[in-house]
């Protein structure tokens, strides 16, 4: 649940809107053509490789037989035959012909190309990845992105990326895909630029997920920002289902679609097919992806799982918003201190993580968190902004979206948070996480998703400390509430004026953030359309936090 039922609001809108995976080397033969339709992309960085990922597609349809490929790695800036570091992998048909490979034995801090090929001499575009540093470094450059509905849009903050002069890697937080189908959520826009989902329906089967998985591969932007650099990534909720928990998800109906947990292990495994990620490792539960990344003696990039290891399921109404005779349940169920995102073990890691980057000396701890952690409330809409503009704003409204937004309204003004699906909705865990993050002595910078809005916060705990600061990244397709009501943002931040400090639910775009060792600086890039091409880029706004966390966030001005 976010705002209100935004999923189910935007849909309302009709065309009126404003805009165990086994990975063991298997002899193989290769067909004469083989093609390299989804490019090539880097993830996972260490200080000696990284994971790299291709996927050779067979000429023929219904292919079954695993197919040969051989990877090459060479420092950026001399030949192929200048330091070059080549092995075999094999893309298997069972892991639906992708491949991937962790290379090792790299220097640390250095820019590498990489690149595969078919024993017939076909071969891939090249992609490039920088390896983690060791010792002292000055800055550490990273985008931030998630959120990316394909039919939402063309991903144009992709090609901004891949544009970039530096950039050592991204994180990606989440909604890599969409689970709707063709008439789903937010397809509007891509039923005006031919860009729809496959397969058309709701995606449930492996098969279904291995298709959306392609179908976003195939885009050129996307390829190009993959080919750009290496990706940290994590899952949110669609890469299974809206809104999902450990027990199922708002978007899984257990009648007609299945059991839960076999849903949910087509999806991961989709996922481990096709993304540039570690596999699970052994004797762990898939679903534990949590894991760190240090970058030199300046930063540590902590990466959360918050949604299929150990969320509680989420506070929901019984309809399709609360009613004021369920506002004290609701409340009552949110305060429960068994609440959990995280679950024990990944708190405790997390604390062990935090401190012993702490202790190693380290000025910045950043958490990659997939949905908006700030204790957010809702805004009162027509009291902030006056009756006559509210009438304006809202009279174009479908008769169901001003339902579902005047429900909200009412709960906001009893109480209620503004997103019982983000940390907001688990106030009990999100303070044992405030207290990990003051044993460990660490004051990191949380970088979230999930939203759809630029996000600059304060992250205060129960007492009125100032215990961290958070950047949110929007979204790089995906429908927001700007799209229904442009400006909300800054109603949302008047709403919350010592946490909120900036709040953007109009732009598509990315968080740019550069690291010192002094400063944490968030870029919030803006692209200016997602309709066409050309567009332009922009910057939305730049704040600033400060190592250890001193002070409040500040706005940096030209």
């Amino acid at each position: 649940m976010t705002m209100m039922n935004r999923r189910r609001a935007l849909t309302l809108m009709g065309s009126g809107t404003a805009l165990a995976i086994p990975a063991g080397l298997a002899e193989a033969a290769t067909p004469a053509e083989v093609r390299f339709d989804h490019g090539v992309a880097s993830g996972d960085p260490a200080s000696d490789g990284a994971i790299l990922w291709t996927r050779a597609t067979p000429a023929e349809d219904g292919a079954a037989g695993d197919i040969a490929l051989t990877w090459h790695v060479a420092p950026i800036g001399g030949g192929d035959a200048v330091g070059l570091r080549t092995g075999r992998v094999t893309a298997r048909a069972a892991r639906d012909f992708t491949a991937k490979v962790e290379v090792t034995g790299l220097r640390p801090g250095r820019d590498y190309r990489y690149w595969f090929e078919t024993a017939a001499g076909g071969r891939s575009a090249e992609g490039r990845f920088r390896t983690l540093p060791r010792g002292a470094i000055d800055d550490v450059v990273l985008a931030v992105v998630s959120c990316q509905l394909y039919p939402g849009g063309l991903f144009n903050a992709y090609d901004a990326i891949a544009r970039s002069e530096r950039l050592d890697a991204v994180l990606h937080l989440g909604d890599y895909i969409y689970e709707y189908g063709a008439d789903g959520y937010g397809t509007q826009i891509g039923h005006k630029l031919g860009r729809l989902p496959e397969p058309a329906h709701e995606i449930v089967s492996l098969a279904d997920y291995r298709q959306r998985h392609a179908q976003v591969k195939r885009d050129p932007d996307m390829q190009a920002a993959h080919a750009r650099a290496a990706f940290i990534c994590v899952w949110d909720d669609h890469e299974v289902a809206n809104d999902d928990w450990i027990g199922g998800a708002e978007n899984h109906q257990p009648a007609v679609e299945g059991d839960w947990g076999k849903r949910k292990a087509a999806a991961m495994q989709a996922y481990f097919e096709w993304m540039p990620i570690r596999d699970p490792r052994p004797g762990e539960p898939w679903e534990a992806i949590y894991r760190s990344f240090d970058f030199g003696d300046l930063a540590t990039i902590v990466m959360l799982e918050s949604r299929l290891l150990a969320r509680s399921r989420q506070v929901q109404a019984k309809g399709e918003g609360p009613e004021p005779s369920e506002y004290a349940a609701m409340m009552a169920e949110r305060a429960r201190p068994d609440r959990t995102l995280l679950g024990p073990g990944q708190l405790a890691w997390v604390e062990r993580t935090l401190g012993a980057s702490v202790r190693a000396g380290r000025p910045w701890q950043v958490i990659g968190n997939q949905v908006v952690m700030a204790r957010i409330d809702g805004p009162d809409l027509e009291k902030q902004m006056g009756p006559a503009r509210f009438a304006t704003m809202t009279e174009r409204m479908e008769e169901g979206t001003r339902t579902q937004l005047d429900r909200a309204l009412a709960s906001f003004r009893a109480g209620l948070p503004l997103n019982f699906d983000s940390w907001d909705g688990y106030p009990a865990e999100r303070e044992r996480l405030y207290a990990a993050f003051t044993r460990a002595g660490s004051h990191p910078v949380v970088v979230s998703g999930d939203s759809h809005a630029a996000w600059a916060n304060d992250l205060y705990d129960a007492k009125g400390h100032l215990v961290a600061a958070e950047f949110g990244s929007t979204a790089i397709t995906s429908p927001s509430w700007g799209d229904l009501m442009p400006g909300i943002g800054r109603e949302i931040a008047a709403a919350n004026p010592r946490v909120v400090r900036f709040c953007d639910q109009d732009a598509k775009g990315y968080l740019h953030l550069t690291l010192t060792r002094d400063t944490a600086t968030a870029r919030f890039m803006t692209v200016s359309t997602v309709l066409a091409k050309p567009y332009r880029e922009g910057c939305a706004a730049i704040w600033r936090t400060e190592a250890g966390g001193r002070a409040p966030i500040a706005p940096v001005t030209a």
